[in-house]
């Protein structure tokens, strides 16, 4: 063969834009203005800065910004590049569009390395082409990519997805591979659960509220089960797949958190220690793009970076958007069968369609719907992981895609109707805590915008771009329709949405798919239309977040926090903790604020227990501060009673209230805001229940559930009527309803004071609790042979059961006209306020039925 001619290096262009011009198959003549502004501010000021962030909006074309920069490097620097992508099926797709598009040959990287092309290595390793490979092919124990001079982050808003799941082991309870180990630490864990939480980790749960219960192992408790865990962890992750995350973790167990709930227990640090990762902290520039990079400081928690260099989108960016949604939110005005069916008739009409789900049971659901009603192709996120040829080839299919909000894209005719089942805010334990526990919303407000926006975003990729947003389900209808959220959103979504639910409210089955048939044909009905969307935009204007400049202040002390932490340098790790309480002070930020007080006392404990004894004293005043910030966080009163119960005044009592609030929050929520109907619905289902013999029991337990305690019933022989559990108490319900003659016999007072050891028994939350025992009844005689065996059973006359339902129904309606969202602290303070002085916690039922023993209120005959 002949000898090859090595290349020679010719002249670089000084700005990236104008290396596309040099690109003899692109298939454009030249980048839009808006990519050269980009481009030309990126060579004038961000050069030598280590982390650089740059706003590209949907529809920007990001991809070919990033790509020419990092092209330009290449070149010029003769650096090795690497472009990080969420997904493979984004690898390919980046490939594709820099070959076919724009005339650049890049290498690409996916699957295991012993997989990756030999030619496509040397290419990346003599710095001939940029390396595209997923989060993973870096975030990884063993990365081939070790030596990249720069890292373009693609899609930099859900980055945290694969960077923090680096340092992230999680222990599912329904992942045969991982059973054994999730009950060995649910065993080590007994002791210092209650017999309610405990019962939940395992599984065994009653109320479908219980599916969101999370917890957090106290880092006291943690600090003393650490042994004891790491022998279980070493044990149990050898020779499976945890063990790479734990061979992370494994001796820095201090730095990290321990998140348990009903599905999994999560260990992981609060923010992801980049620094600790070469392969990604040792490049010499790391290049962020997303269509929302936020102002609050969420892209360093994102990625464990402190200082991150932002370059603006370009004018004009800011008040249009990318293409056109029409939502409709089909729950404000139609049933659930009446959802479906609107699904199938939409589905029909558009030919392709999009259904984003947030669970695989959803997704089966949904899939086993559309093969029943439409015999239509069902595609699922691993069938379109490579190429989207096969669904868009289809005239008429369906993709069903679960727990993906970003990362699969339908360009112009490819999809027009995408469909958003539930969108859950939080996506991981840590975040479902810090929300709804800790009361730390505000953090989050930035990320859970971005992936709403994300998310309907996923068929308008860009400005000719149309598609319809029907959005139902569990959070996201709520989140999108609540008018004191809309503000904060960019002007041409605060239109659309607006737009929208105009059009659902009030709206029939046939309104809303000729709505969509107009939509569809995009023609002068629809021109009038937009018209509307038009001019709404321009009245809007977008607010900033709550407190966004003061979390943005703290964000560089808290990596620095997090890296002392890693390291076990306990009293620098309080110092900066101190410096992060130095700037949240803004009232929305208590519940952040009262959980930086509780970690600089983790900090201080933790320094205590290495040596440094005059810690010891900070951390008891950093966890009674904690508590002092946000008294109605159940979790932070429990935890200080027990680290600090010299200075916590709150008694079991105010902790089992703020329990129920919590709860009452969480039934409020899966019920929804958008309408009234489920919560009617609900209210309608108890009234009339307890009415009936036949559906009192059913009624009673459901009234249980709303009011914020763990009800249930089972069907057994000898089982009791429904209980109502709250913390250590329980009230197990004997109902006799269907009297006939009015008198309570033997039989029956012997079956209900038998009911507790029956719980103990079978009703494994109720163990240790302090039961009563209570006779639901228009009965007002006992029989005298009775009397022996009632006692200690207490008596709740029928029609004084049904006022007190009544009551404490017109109750929580009431609280939930305030509802804003789980974690909000205002509305428990006040919640917790109203329970109590109706009489409907959980202490004042009590307190009424102790007061009425049976054998006092009934006549003995």
């Amino acid at each position: 063969m002949a000898f090859k001619t090595p290349p020679t290096g010719g002249s670089v262009p000084e700005t990236p834009d104008k290396l596309f011009r040099e690109l003899t198959r692109r298939k454009f003549p030249d980048v839009l203005p808006h990519q050269a502004e980009m481009m030309q501010a990126y060579a004038a000021s961000a050069l030598d800065h280590s982390d650089v962030a740059l706003q590209l909006p949907t529809g920007s074309g990001k991809t070919l910004v990033g790509l020419l920069i990092a092209e330009w490097r290449r070149r010029k620097y003769k650096e090795r590049v690497v472009y990080l992508c969420p997904t493979r099926q984004l690898v390919h797709q980046v490939a594709e569009q820099a070959n076919d598009k724009y005339g650049l040959s890049v290498a690409t990287f996916v699957g295991k390395q012993r997989e990756y092309s030999p030619a496509a290595k040397a290419d990346y390793q003599q710095a001939e082409k940029i390396a595209i490979t997923t989060y993973s092919g870096l975030f990884n124990t063993n990365p081939y990519f070790n030596d990249a001079d720069i890292i373009l982050v693609d899609d930099a808003h859900a980055s945290e997805n694969y960077i923090a799941s680096h340092w992230t082991l999680r222990i599912s309870r329904l992942d045969p591979n991982h059973g054994a180990l999730h009950q060995a630490l649910a065993n080590a864990l007994t002791p210092y659960l209650t017999p309610t939480d405990l019962s939940r980790l395992r599984g065994v749960w009653e109320d479908v509220v219980d599916r969101t219960w999370v917890d957090k192992l106290a880092t006291p408790t943690l600090a003393l089960l650490s042994p004891q865990l790491v022998e279980i962890l070493d044990t149990h992750t050898a020779g499976c797949d945890l063990k790479y995350p734990w061979s992370l973790l494994r001796d820095h167990i201090d730095a990290c958190h321990v998140y348990l709930s009903s599905q999994e227990i999560l260990i992981r640090p609060l923010l992801p220690p980049t620094f600790s990762h070469p392969a990604f902290g040792a490049a010499k520039q790391r290049i962020y793009m997303s269509a929302t990079l936020g102002t609050g400081g969420d892209l360093e928690r994102l990625t464990g970076r402190k200082a991150i260099k932002r370059l603006p989108a370009p004018a004009g960016w800011d008040t249009q958007g990318v293409g056109r949604r029409f939502f409709i939110f089909p729950e404000m005005s139609l049933t659930t069968d009446e959802t479906t069916v609107l699904r199938t008739e939409l589905m029909k009409r558009a030919g392709r369609s999009v259904v984003l789900v947030p669970s695989d049971r959803a997704e089966d659901a949904i899939a086993e719907q559309v093969d029943t009603l439409l015999k239509y192709p069902v595609y699922h996120a691993s069938d379109i992981e490579e190429s989207k040829a096969d669904f868009i080839n289809c005239d008429h299919a369906v993709a069903v895609v679960a727990n993906r909000y970003d990362g699969i894209d339908f360009a112009g005719d490819e999809c027009r109707l995408l469909f958003i089942e539930g969108l859950p805010k939080a996506v991981n334990s840590q975040e479902r805590f810090l929300m709804t526990r800790m009361g730390a919303n505000a953090l989050y407000n930035e990320r859970i915008q971005t992936r709403v926006v994300q998310a309907i975003g996923r068929c308008t990729r860009s400005l000719e771009d149309y598609s319809a947003v029907v959005v139902s389900g569990e959070e996201l209808p709520d989140y999108l329709a609540d008018v004191r959220r809309r503000p904060f959103f960019h002007p041409e979504l605060q239109a659309e949405i607006s737009f929208g639910a105009l059009q659902s409210k009030d709206a029939t089955l046939a309104d809303l798919i000729e709505n969509f048939e107009m939509f569809l044909k995009n023609d002068l009905d629809w021109e009038q239309a937009n018209n509307q969307i038009v001019e709404e935009r321009k009245r809007a204007q977008q607010k900033f977040l709550p407190a966004i400049e003061e979390l943005h202040q703290a964000v560089g002390w808290e990596i620095d926090y997090q890296t002392a932490l890693w390291h076990h340098n306990y009293e620098s790790a309080v110092s900066f903790a101190e410096r992060v309480l130095g700037v949240l002070t803004a009232p929305e930020l208590r519940g952040y604020r009262a959980l930086w007080n509780y970690l600089a006392g983790s900090a201080c404990h933790l320094g205590a227990q290495s040596g440094i004894p005059s810690l010891a004293a900070k951390a008891r005043q950093y966890f009674r501060d904690a508590h002092k910030c946000a008294p109605n966080i159940t979790w932070l009163t429990a935890f200080a009673r027990r680290e600090v119960n010299d200075a916590v005044t709150a008694q079991a009592d105010d902790i089992a209230l703020q329990r129920q609030v919590e709860r009452v929050g969480a039934e409020l929520t899966r019920l929804g805001a958008t309408h009234d109907r489920e919560f009617a619905k609900k209210e309608k289902l108890i009234l009339e229940g307890l009415q009936h013999p036949d559906t009192f029991e059913l009624a009673q337990k459901d009234l249980g559930g709303l009011l914020g305690f763990s009800a249930g019933k089972i069907e057994s022989d000898g089982s009791p009527d429904p209980w109502w559990i709250s913390d250590s108490q329980c009230i197990v319900f004997e109902d006799y309803v269907d009297t006939t003659d009015g008198t309570l016999a033997v039989n029956k007072a012997r079956q209900a004071t038998s009911h507790p050891d029956w719980m103990r028994l079978n009703v494994e939350e109720s163990r240790g609790c302090d039961f009563l025992t209570v006779l639901v009844t228009p009965a007002r005689k006992i029989r005298q042979a009775a009397v022996v065996h009632a006692d200690g059973l207490l008596y709740w006359e029928l029609s004084d059961f049904r006022r007190f339902a009544e009551h404490a129904l017109q109750t929580v309606r009431e609280l939930r006209a305030s509802f804003y969202e789980q974690g909000d602290l205002v509305w428990q303070a006040e919640a917790a306020d109203v329970l109590k002085q109706r009489g409907i916690d959980f202490a004042s039922i009590c307190k009424y039925l102790r007061s009425r023993p049976a054998v006092e209120y009934m006549e003995e005959v």
